[in-house]
């Protein structure tokens, strides 16, 4: 046990180097990196753990669906060594991804560096990144939602030793470009996590050498004390009760087996003094071939402590505040083994993605009845496509993940256009895009007139059509194709997604939420319209100068500004 007692000012400080660490990690990691997906995305987490993987800290630029799940790849790293008689030592470094021991899921590859302090372990320098190919079935990392279980989701890793005596096991990365397409780009990305991580290890060694060991330890300890002390005082403020929601993911509309479609999503939330317990009993079962499961650690549980800390501990009101393991402490997550929320080994998981952010929604619609000004209605959800492309000797894959919206919270509309809870990646600039592969990028403006009416409207979703300038493919993995973003106290569901094939005749077919890989002819376009959200409280309610406002940015129509709102014109 380390002593708690340290000078606060000290232990601010200390924070703040802690933070600068994940910081400079993550920058170095955006500029060493090769693809889009990181460097314009910023689809990574940059973090330092203790040694039994408690998060001291994390990157201000990740996304929290990759900061989040690092303590899970730490422990299981250390699960996983435990098993095998594994000791680890000055000078390793290792690889992890497996999704039944803590990744988010197999495209989302861990880099852990060990700190050591007078040959102890004292803690773990850790990158993660979402990497276009780990070798799936078809090309690319998402779309892969025909994979019957977790090996035909691509390369698994479970602790492996990539670096030795700060040497490189050659033989792992010859397996690396041997079995993943685009091996410069992948392995790249894969060394510039690696590097990352190096920079983030040194720092912490510099800190610890600074202020001592047991300074350091004090401080964070205080840290996650201080944190975890955040959360309660706000759980204290939630009355006490148990509070239900339920929600619908379309699963795959396009099959003729009822158990792949119209996919429950449930939540009971229990809260208690200082204590909150989130139960998913209700949720579907899994599905045993089909990967829109969701590993429990590394998805789940993250999608449920983002959203609680997004609701409880604003940073509107509380500014920023330390993000480590010490805010998830108050809160227990359980969900039934063998459920779409938990799954048994191997069912597939790799397109947890969109099932994940319904987690999400469903646990803000359950808080909505406990702190009804504190949410936003539905959010309208994510769509994940992979572009591909190219010869054996030159294949190329891109990855977009389509913005959703918000829906209305109280005292304010929806927010356009925006990766929604746990996603928080940045757009692709089109001129990226346009430059570095054949496709044209013919449209992309916001999703107007079909926002969630209310007293504060949803947030509009976009509009995106993209051309293919030679022969290519798309795998895409998406949902909100059937159920509306709900709308709340009064306000009108938002509206659903689409997905639209124009072939070169102008012919135009609507596709599935869900499509696996699909060959694409040159001159082909894919038009993505994303959902708009849920809108929040009574549309009659609604300030006539923002009704004005909306309709001068046609937001809105005439026709919905006298229909729904009332407005004389």
């Amino acid at each position: 046990m380390s002593d708690k007692n340290i000078d606060p000012f000290l232990a601010s400080v200390i924070h703040g180097a802690l933070e600068d660490i994940a910081l400079e990690m993550g920058q170095k990691l955006m500029r060493m990196s090769y693809s889009s997906i990181i460097r314009e995305s910023e689809d990574f987490g940059t973090a330092l753990t203790d040694q039994t993987g408690r998060q001291l800290c994390e990157c201000t630029m990740s996304t929290p669906l990759q900061s989040g799940p690092i303590p899970g790849y730490v422990m299981g790293v250390l699960e996983e060594l435990k098993g095998r008689g594994d000791e680890i030592k000055p000078g390793d470094i290792f690889m992890h991804n497996d999704p039944y021991n803590g990744a988010s899921h197999g495209p989302d590859v861990g880099f852990l560096v060990p700190v050591f302090s007078n040959n102890a372990l004292v803690g773990f320098s850790v990158t993660t990144a979402h990497h276009l190919d780990v070798g799936a079935l078809t090309p690319g990392s998402c779309g892969i939602v025909d994979a019957v279980d977790t090996y035909a989701e691509g390369l698994q890793f479970k602790a492996v030793r990539v670096y030795e005596n700060n040497k490189k096991v050659e033989p792992v990365w010859q397996i690396l470009r041997s079995n993943i397409r685009m091996p410069d780009l992948v392995v790249g990305d894969m060394e510039a996590q690696v590097s990352a991580a190096r920079i983030g290890a040194e720092r912490f060694n510099e800190l610890i050498q600074k202020y001592g060991l047991k300074t350091i330890t004090a401080a964070y300890e205080n840290l996650l004390d201080y944190s975890e002390t955040l959360m309660r005082k706000a759980i204290e403020e939630v009355p006490d009760g148990t509070y239900y929601a339920e929600t619908f993911i379309d699963g795959f509309l396009d099959s003729e087996d009822a158990n792949l479609k119209d996919i429950k999503i449930a939540a009971s939330i229990n809260v208690k003094g200082s204590n909150l317990k989130v139960d998913l009993a209700g949720t579907s079962k899994q599905i045993d071939n089909k990967p829109i499961n969701m590993p429990f650690v590394g998805t789940v549980d993250c999608a449920i402590w983002l959203t609680l800390r997004s609701i409880l501990l604003d940073s509107n009101e509380f500014g920023a505040i330390p993000q480590n393991s010490g805010l998830t402490r108050p809160i227990e997550i359980t969900a039934p083994l063998g459920s779409l929320a938990n799954p048994i080994f191997p069912a597939p998981v790799i397109a947890r993605f969109c099932p994940g952010n319904a987690v999400a929604d469903t646990v803000m619609k359950a808080m909505s009845k406990a702190v009804p000004e504190k949410v936003s209605a539905g959010i309208g959800n994510l769509r994940v496509v992979a572009f591909s492309g190219g010869r054996a000797d030159s294949q190329w894959v891109h990855m977009e993940i389509m913005e959703g919206s918000y829906g209305g919270r109280y005292g304010q509309d929806g927010m356009d256009a925006v990766d929604t809870l746990y996603a928080n990646t940045r757009n692709n600039p089109i001129e990226d895009i346009e430059s570095h592969l054949p496709l044209r990028v013919l449209k992309y403006e916001l999703r107007e007139a079909d926002a969630g009416h209310g007293k504060w409207r949803g947030g509009l979703g976009t509009v995106r059509l993209f051309e293919f300038l030679d022969d290519g493919a798309i795998s895409i993995e998406g949902d909100g194709h059937k159920y509306e973003p709900w709308g709340f106290d009064g306000g009108a569901d938002g509206s659903t997604a689409e997905i639209n094939l124009v072939e070169q005749s102008n012919n135009k077919s609507s596709l599935p939420s869900k499509i696996p890989y699909k060959p694409i002819p040159v001159g082909t376009k894919i038009e993505v319209l994303g959902p708009n959200g849920g809108g929040y409280g009574s549309k009659s309610e609604r300030d006539p100068e923002m009704v004005k406002s909306d309709l001068e940015n046609e937001i809105i129509t005439e026709k919905i500004a006298k229909d729904e709102y009332n407005m004389m014109l």
